[in-house]
């Protein structure tokens, strides 16, 4: 399931990251590659707080969509 559809507060795995090479790397270079946990903190605006690799990041719901979660 995408990232954003996650449950607030609940742990996940990445599993894949799709989209335009762009895109890929930036997600990538934020930390979100396969096999990594991340957790949603919180949504706001359609703005989601995520932690991943012991940092909060802020991407908007349409990066969150790139990032499948299992």
């Amino acid at each position: 399931m995408p990232l954003c559809m996650a449950t607030p507060g609940a742990p996940a795995r990445v599993s894949r990251v799709r989209g335009k090479d762009e895109a890929r790397r930036f997600l990538e270079n934020l930390g979100f590659v396969p096999e990594t946990p991340v957790t949603v903190i919180s949504e706001l605006d359609g703005n989601l707080i995520v932690a991943v690799r012991g940092a909060r990041v802020a991407i908007s719901r349409g990066m969150a969509s790139k990032i499948l979660v299992t």
